[in-house]
């Protein structure tokens, strides 16, 4: 069996369309970013414009000429590549016709700022590339197997032993058997496999692996759709839906975490399954006896599946880095909270514990909490025993502030926290929990913890800051006047008036633990050797990168893209609560 193309068997028609309105789009995109970092006005962009005109075609003709001699000299003849240079000349040739004509519209009909008419050219390029692919996808998935399916069906016209013969390579008792299925009107297995895995390949590598994730793309709509419909209900989150770079931050966060939580649907393997012979094998190399099975984005140095690696190690990465923040959150917010409030000998002392921390690279750090020779120290366990324990006096003072003068609740809810609480404490601190619903491996542990460790202080100092400036607030000293407590004025008139400088850091702390975590993976110190977190299967691909690419690229473009989405996220959640 051949391997599977990337585009698949309809890519060819669309590649020209692709590569002009993606050229638009990057070309104008760049001259509207060097006319807005110089003067934007008609003769800078007749000069920036005229340069790209006459380096490309200087360029191209270069190449046109040296591929003509070049063929000329082996073949005799014009060659197809120095005519495909020629195809692109006159591409090129005509987006600069294009441009000057744009150019001179800008500056005799639609005034002296051409970087605005180049930054809408970007845009509707963009809009046109989203809209040749997405073309080219339904072709693809409208007509994958068509081919294959109209050869079936002549042989349905034909109707005899020898057309079966010919189209199934079968012998002739086996073709009279499938015949009969035929003239039954039942459905015959061979004609089915053979189209299904036609689809496959008229799909490619692409499309294919879009379809995988059919389950993300409809969680994604249904929750775009309802938060966009209730948007004004939602408060800060909904708020995000009027940014158009927190939707594509959102958009990117969702994907994964919707990747993660259906990663046993998308994948096609186990990621720790083993094929024979398909060691280092590129991408959408078919396996060996198999029902249409591919290796979509090819196999690693252990002939694993880089595809359901990838999608598998989102889940390792969104099990680790969100609750190790949220816990980091709660001990900063914890110690942060009366440290700003009270000030005094108090938060001199935790603000020189945070610095002393500080002072530590934090690469460093992480590489030191987490090897081996300090989990046999005990020390992971220490600090687990005493930063497990901050979530529970969190939601104690949490809970009493708010319900001290309703008895009953505070009961249920003080019963339900502490019960719950050193149920899971005892689980995860000390892998104790008899009945096994709380617990976490030790090398998870260690990570976990030093994750923690190593962001909480920083949270402090965030939290303390916010706290020092709020405390001043008019609605803060209304709340004394009323009598009351400081823990419940820190927790519900300070700590919801920081909330948004809190979501953001929120968002952006994530993202820096999932490059941490990517990092410890890398050197090989990730959760276990062979986990198929995103660090240690760039550090697994690295080694023959030179070599074979693939199983490399994947799983850092997935980090890119996830961190991307966090950033961006964060800025979103910014402009918002500004305006708030």
């Amino acid at each position: 069996m051949e391997h599977m193309t990337w585009g698949g068997a309809y890519a060819a028609d669309f590649i020209p369309y692709f590569a002009f309105t993606l050229s638009v789009a990057l070309v104008s995109g760049a001259i509207a970013l060097a006319l807005t970092i110089v003067r934007s006005d008609a003769r800078n962009a007749m000069l920036l414009i005229g340069g790209v005109v006459v380096l490309v075609g200087v360029v191209l003709g270069l190449s046109l000429v040296y591929s003509y001699i070049a063929g000329i000299r082996e073949a005799g003849e014009f060659p197809a590549w120095a005519m495909n240079t020629l195809i692109w000349t006159g591409w090129f040739a005509a987006f600069g016709v294009i441009v000057v004509l744009t150019v001179w519209v800008t500056r005799n009909v639609l005034g002296d700022d051409p970087a605005a008419i180049f930054t809408a050219l970007f845009r509707y390029g963009l809009y046109a590339t989203g809209i040749v692919f997405a073309i080219w996808l339904l072709v693809t998935l409208v007509y994958a197997g068509s081919a294959e399916a109209d050869r079936i069906a002549d042989v349905y016209e034909a109707g005899t032993v020898k057309a079966v013969q010919s189209y199934a390579g079968v012998s002739e008792d086996e073709a009279k058997a499938i015949l009969g299925k035929m003239q039954a009107g039942e459905s015959v297995e061979l004609f089915d496999k053979r189209v299904a895995l036609a689809a496959e390949y008229d799909r490619g590598i692409i499309a294919n692996i879009l379809v995988r994730f059919l389950p993300v793309w409809i969680g994604l709509a249904l929750i775009f759709a309802v938060s966009i419909i209730f948007k004004r209900r939602l408060g800060l989150y909904g708020k995000l839906f009027n940014s158009p770079i927190g939707m594509v931050g959102l958009a990117l966060v969702l994907f994964w975490i919707l990747t993660a939580f259906s990663a046993d649907m998308i994948a096609v393997f186990d990621p720790l399954t083993q094929v024979s012979g398909l060691k280092n094998k590129l991408p959408g190399t078919p396996v060996p006896d198999s029902e249409g099975l591919f290796y979509y984005l090819g196999g690693d140095n252990l002939a694993r599946d880089v595809f359901s690696r990838v999608v598998h190690g989102s889940r390792q990465v969104l099990i680790i880095a969100p609750a190790a923040t949220l816990f980091a959150f709660m001990v900063g917010i914890t110690l942060g909270l009366p440290a700003g409030y009270f000030g005094g000998r108090f938060d001199t002392i935790l603000s020189f514990l945070a610095n002393l921390v500080l002072a530590f690279p934090v690469i460093l750090l992480f590489y030191l909490l987490v090897t081996p020779e300090i989990r046999s120290t005990g020390i992971p366990i220490v600090l687990a025993a005493v930063l497990f324990l901050f979530p529970i006096i969190f939601f104690v003072l949490l809970f009493r502030t708010k319900f001290f003068t309703q008895p009953q609740k505070l009961m249920i809810y003080m019963v339900l926290t502490l019960v719950l609480g050193f149920w899971a404490y005892s689980g995860l601190a000390f892998n104790s929990d008899p009945l096994g619903v709380f617990r976490m491996d030790p090398n998870l542990l260690n990570i976990f913890v030093s994750v923690v460790f190593v962001n909480s202080p920083t949270v402090f100092r965030i939290v303390r800051g916010l706290t020092m400036d709020i405390k001043t607030r008019d609605y803060v000293a209304a709340a004394q006047t009323r009598g009351e407590g400081p823990w419940y004025i820190m927790l519900w008139e300070i700590l919801p008036n920081a909330r948004g400088p809190l979501i953001v850091d929120f968002c952006l702390r994530i993202g820096y633990t999932t490059i941490l975590l990517g990092t410890l993976g890398f050197f090989g110190l990730g959760v276990s050797p062979e986990s198929p977190d995103w660090g240690s299967t760039i550090n697994d691909g690295r080694k023959l990168l030179s070599v074979y690419p693939h199983p490399a690229l994947p799983p850092a473009i997935s980090l890119m893209s996830l961190v991307l989405g966090l950033n961006l996220l964060a800025d979103g959640l910014r402009e918002q609560s500004l305006k708030d």
